[in-house]
């Protein structure tokens, strides 16, 4: 039982960090070079693999059934329980947002090519917007079986774009070095929201009951899936678009026709347009029901019930207003979330880790190891992911995207 509940949460991880995060890699990357790219996500693998042990350290100290907020509260006290909520929250908006924004562009294109009806973008993200709220209002159930054929459909779409992109891989443009300095640094916001798993913690701890050791393997074999994933879609995506036009045509539409392009297979186009739709699609009903769920109940503390559709208007309406008036902002949003991301995945976890070692006999107990030094340097690259997104958005950083 313990085994297949191991692959279980191996493949929920690994489910949970390839979405459409995964798509703006090469937004992310195609000012750097693939080189750079690369020693860029094995480091923020490292540092997010490294950040989830220390969430397994932390649950030790709490009941399997913990969630992230009651976790927070009972280590950190009220002030951590509110901190963690704040940055859920930040975080799932600035995920819808860009779901919405990306997603809502690539539903237009595909109204368009299938019925020949000509929508104006900002009616196709209405729309998009309001056929995943009425899945996620009706219940978890609904989303669970949508979710489920979409998933099927997103791997079979992607090993086949692979399939398809990895001959026509060229090594000078894999050579490429990055244009300038301030590219690179801009890239690590992005990336490093493409690796973020970490809000699925607390339901794997659950699952399979608190076992330290399952649990080690699940969180590095689950996140080394994805990282392996996304090294292919780098070979493919910066190994066939030359850095100048990647450079020139920064959006995520953009992207899915050069590739389509470059390579003369008559559905390519098609293929690469259902992955990057069914990836933007599996994500955006994860996260939109977290967030729903989230302040479904906040609503039921406040008034005793439920009321789904308030509960839904205010999981959407928020994020559908940003997409209308920043359709581009995909890579934006992204790296919004990836502030939220930061105090979620590496100061909180941080924090409890630094208090439970104080206050409990951790003799017997798994310790991740590193000591102070590894908690001090993780703190320090979250401080610099955070001050990295701040200086793009007063400008003193170049913007992606």
């Amino acid at each position: 039982m313990i085994k297949s509940k191991l692959l279980g949460s191996t493949l929920i991880i690994a489910g949970t960090t390839i979405g459409a995060g995964m798509l703006a890699l090469p937004l992310a990357s195609a000012g750097i070079g693939f080189s750079t790219s690369l020693l860029i996500m094995v480091a923020l693998w490292l540092l997010m693999s490294f950040t989830a042990l220390l969430m397994v350290e932390v649950h030790q100290y709490a009941d399997s059934k913990a969630t992230l907020h009651t976790l927070a509260k009972h280590i950190l006290g009220d002030k951590g329980k509110w901190v963690a909520a704040f940055a859920m929250l930040f975080l799932f908006y600035s995920l819808c947002s860009a779901y919405i924004a990306g997603g809502g562009s690539q539903f237009t294109h595909r109204i368009k090519d299938f019925t020949d009806i000509s929508l104006p973008t900002s009616m196709g993200t209405i729309l998009f917007t309001v056929l995943v709220a009425a899945v996620v209002t009706i219940g978890t159930s609904s989303v669970d079986r949508v979710n489920r054929i979409l998933f099927t459909g997103k791997i079979i779409a992607m090993l086949l774009v692979l399939f398809f992109l990895a001959p026509n891989v060229t090594e000078s443009y894999l050579l490429s070095m990055p244009l300038k300095q301030g590219l690179i640094i801009a890239a690590i916001p992005v990336i490093f929201t493409s690796f973020g798993f970490h809000g699925s913690i607390p339901a794997i701890v659950n699952y399979l009951d608190g076992d330290t050791k399952a649990l080690r393997k699940a969180i590095i074999i689950g996140s080394a899936i994805p990282l392996i994933i996304y090294v292919f879609w780098q070979l493919v995506t910066l190994g066939v678009i030359s850095q100048t036009e990647l450079v020139q045509n920064s959006g995520l539409t953009a992207l899915i026709g050069h590739l389509a392009v470059k390579v003369h297979h008559s559905n390519l186009s098609k293929i690469i347009g259902i992955f990057a739709d069914l990836a933007l699609l599996t994500s955006f009903l994860g996260v939109s029901l977290g967030l729903f769920e989230f302040l479904g109940d906040t609503l039921r503390k406040s008034t005793g019930t439920i009321n789904r559709p308030i509960a839904s208007v205010i999981t959407f309406l928020p994020p559908l207003v940003f997409a209308l008036f920043y359709p581009q902002g995909f890579i934006m949003a992204l790296g919004y979330a990836a502030i939220a991301l930061a105090v979620l995945a590496i100061f909180l976890p941080i924090f409890m880790v630094v208090k439970v070692r104080q206050q409990a006999n951790s003799g017997t107990r798994y310790q991740v190891k590193g000591g102070t030094p590894a908690l001090i340097i993780t703190g320090v690259v979250g401080i610099a992911i955070i001050s990295i997104q701040i200086l793009i958005s007063l400008g003193l950083l170049p913007a992606l995207g």
